[in-house]
């Protein structure tokens, strides 16, 4: 018997026990992944123990994640944002740097260390923030588009911030990659002006997929992955790529057939993801830190909190809007883990240290849907009335 056929049908029955027993307590599905991959990981039951290849699997979850969002955002609405994504990401980064350089002149840390970990707490997880959104059905809200506005100027921001990384390290980038990192941002930038500016685009082939689901199926399988490897070939990131994708097929107006051809899929591979951060997770290494860590992820996820409440206060939200937006985007992100390993590389930060990083990031994954739901209540803030995750709502929660 395939040795991989027990393995998948242990992690799928794991995800479903733990997600029937937190569904009693009305959690995100999202903990339920990561609480599996802790179980069946290398650190946990060892039924799977190559966290990497799930990782693999696991990514192409979150370019069809960021397909389908591409899809239900209002592209108009999204850049009417700009200020407040491209100014409030930048400042947020900067007060986290400038942070940070405070602490490692007390600590005695190297710059470059100082400015690695600012820039690892400084990304938030565009994986966990649109799968909350979704499933909220506040994707397309006023506040869902103030959030994947700031994730998308995130995802541009990991560009520059490999580059500095290097030039403080060991390593340095080519100046080959710079340059096509340059021109994939500004084609990716163009490609979203013209299709504002003509307001729809037609689809090759559009009329004749319709009634053809197998061919639908491999479609939108070419569209999401397509544009996913182009950027990745112009070393930016793959869920920008499947971003502007959905953007692309939104205004086709061919979003029906698309969604029902890879939703199934984007559940799976979405769960995968999350499993494989779950089993990043070494329990015993975490319980021999504890202390440590528990202080760090609350001190990360406080000052993420405060930064970017204030941030958005100063742009102009009022302060329940900013202190639950400040909520959101509190958790560490799934790109810190790349920011980490090359920190790591360049001897940036220690094996501890890495070690560190990892279990921060991966409880501040685990911990932000409930987090967020503290911070949803202190605000006043409501579920909308649809929440279907399928759908976006068009009104701001109440």
């Amino acid at each position: 018997m395939d040795p991989i056929l027990p393995k998948a049908v242990a992690t799928a029955f794991c995800v479903l026990l733990v997600g029937l027993v937190l569904r009693r307590f009305h959690q995100p599905h999202v903990i339920a992944y990561l609480l599996a991959g802790v179980l069946i990981g290398p650190h946990g039951l060892s039924f799977l123990n190559d966290p990497e290849a799930a990782a693999r699997l696991g990514d192409a979850g979150v370019v069809l994640l960021l397909f389908f969002v591409g899809m239900e955002v209002s592209l108009k609405r999204l850049a009417e944002n700009w200020r407040l994504a491209l100014i409030g990401t930048s400042l947020q980064v900067l007060v986290t740097v400038g942070l940070l350089l405070l602490l490692g002149v007390w600590l005695g840390w190297p710059t470059g260390r100082s400015v690695l970990l600012a820039f690892v707490v400084s990304l938030s997880s565009t994986a966990v923030v649109v799968s909350i959104l979704r499933e909220w059905g506040e994707v397309n809200s006023d506040l869902g588009n103030d959030a994947l506005g700031v994730l998308i100027v995130q995802d541009l921001a990991i560009v520059p911030m490999l580059l500095i990384i290097g030039l403080m390290g060991e390593q340095s980038s080519h100046a080959s990659d710079v340059v096509l990192q340059v021109v994939g941002g500004a084609a990716v930038v163009a490609l979203i002006g013209v299709i504002m500016r003509r307001g729809s685009i037609k689809l090759p082939f559009a009329a004749r997929l319709r009634s053809d689901h197998e061919l639908q199926v491999f479609s939108a399988f070419v569209l999401c992955f397509g544009f996913a490897t182009l950027t990745a070939l112009l070393h930016l990131s793959t869920a920008l790529g499947a971003f502007v994708a959905g953007i692309v097929v939104a205004s086709a107006k061919e979003t029906e057939w698309v969604h029902e051809s890879l939703d199934a899929l984007r559940v799976l591979l979405v769960a995968l993801f999350f499993v494989s951060v779950g089993m990043l997770l070494d329990v015993v290494f975490l319980l021999e830190h504890w202390l440590l860590v528990a202080g760090l992820v609350v001190a990360v996820m406080l000052l993420n909190t405060a930064v970017n409440a204030g941030i958005f206060r100063a742009l102009g939200r009022d302060w329940r809007t900013s202190l639950f937006m400040g909520s959101i985007l509190a958790q560490v992100g799934e790109f810190s883990f790349v920011l980490a390993a090359v920190g790591l590389q360049n001897r940036l930060i220690s094996s501890f240290g890495y070690q560190i990083s990892v279990g921060l990031i991966a409880l501040t994954l685990l911990l932000s849907p409930g987090w967020i739901s503290i911070f949803r209540r202190i605000a006043g803030f409501r579920r909308s009335a649809s929440a279907d995750p399928s759908m976006g709502s068009n009104q701001r929660s109440a």
